[in-house]
This record gives C-alpha cells, structure tokens and sequence, in this order.
C-alpha cells in the first residue's frame, strides 16, 4: 500500500510512522509513506496556503489550491480522505474497507477552516474522529493511518490479536485483559480467567463484553440488529 500525506507540518509524521507497527510495516514492505508539503504547491515567494474567508470573520481558511494541485501532481488513485470536524465518524468498518486498498490519499488542514470545495470536489470521503475539534487535520489523520495500517496482512505478528480487538466482530467493546501479578495492591484478577477452564473464559469474556458495552457505550447496542 502507498499512503500520501498532504499537510503543511510533513515533519509531524515523521517519527511518528517510525515506530511500532507503522514503522515494521513500512520496513517489511508492506507500506510506503509519502508526505507532501502543501507550500510546494504554492506560487508565491511566502509559500502562501490560506487567506481570509469570504463574508468575513474570524480565523483563516486554507486556500484549494494548494490541496487540488498536490493530488494532479500525485495523480492519486484509489480514495481521497479529508479529516474534518463535519465528517462521518470514522469506524473500524472504514479501516478495514480502506486497508484492502492498493493508495490512500490523506488530506490534513489546518486553521480554522478549509475552503469546502476541497470537501465537495477533491475529497471522496470526509470523516471525523468524533464531536471535539483539534488544532489542524494531523493528529486525526495519524489515527486513521495506523487504524488501517495495522490490518495489512503482516503488520500484526498475531492476526488473532486484532481479531480479540474492540469493534472487530460487531459492535462489542473488548473484555477486560489481565496479566500478572494475580494480585496487586488488593486487586485480584478474576478467577474465571486463572481457572484454565477454557469454556468458562470464554464465557466470561463475553459477558464482560456486554457489560461494558452498556456501560460505557449503550450507543453501541441499539446499532445491533434487531435492537
């Protein structure tokens, strides 16, 4: 997979897709990261990539051009994702779709705003990572990046563990996971999971599942069929 990253900070990714599972999977092959300067695709001696908004107030809005001249020079295939605030929450069920992808193309804005058209014209998808606002599209597209990342085949030594994972076989949070010590400071692990009663950790598990689902995220349970 090739993933570009269109940004105004290309050295935020840089350390950052270094490491852990991003990092091994570039190394085996599995992926290569190409990040993009969106001021190289600027005209004017300051490099400039936002002006002030029509109709007036605060903030500045990133200009489209920058945004739709990086992708010509791409010549990007596959989809086109912008982070935006106004997006649709990005799900597992993206990630696994958009880790069957041969390229990716991530656009990251910043100040207040971006010109919409991007939105309207360039991007194919917009998404969001939930009802908070952060301070430029980064850090939303660094999630969204190891999101599917980390399901190309290879990336993950253990397929079972992604397979245990949150989201994963429908909208179930993961159970609780213990380690040792058995006991700490007073807290036991559960002995359903010392039993070596494979039946009852199973069961267990599953429970568990359920109820932290009602209780963290209820929302969850009335996505179900039938709920």
């Amino acid at each position: 997979m090739r993933i570009n990253i269109l940004t105004i900070f290309p050295g935020f990714f840089e350390g950052a897709l270094a490491v852990g599972i991003s990092g091994r999977a570039a190394g085996a092959g599995l992926v290569e990261y190409n990040t993009l300067d969106l001021r190289d695709h600027t005209h004017d001696r300051h490099r400039t990539v936002d002006d002030e908004p029509y109709g007036g107030g605060a903030g500045m809005v990133m200009k489209p051009e920058p945004f739709f001249e990086a992708v010509d020079a791409l010549d990007a295939a596959g989809p086109i994702i912008l982070l935006d605030a106004r997006g649709r929450i990005f799900r597992h069920a993206d990630a696994v779709r958009l880790s069957l992808e041969k390229e990716l193309t991530v656009l990251c804005g910043h100040y207040k705003d971006i010109d919409w058209r991007v939105a309207e014209s360039l991007a194919t998808e917009v998404y969001s990572l939930g009802d908070f606002v952060l301070s430029g599209g980064e850090p939303a597209a660094l999630c969204v990046i190891d999101a599917v990342v980390r399901l190309l085949p290879g990336a993950i030594g253990d397929h079972e563990s992604a397979a245990t994972d949150s989201f994963y076989e429908g909208p179930l949070l993961a159970p609780p996971a213990y380690t040792r010590p058995a006991e700490y400071r007073g807290m036991e692990v559960p002995e359903a999971l010392r039993s070596g009663d494979h039946a009852a950790i199973q069961a267990w598990r599953q429970s568990e599942a359920e109820r932290l689902t009602r209780e963290m995220r209820p929302d969850l349970l009335q996505e179900r069929p039938g709920a």
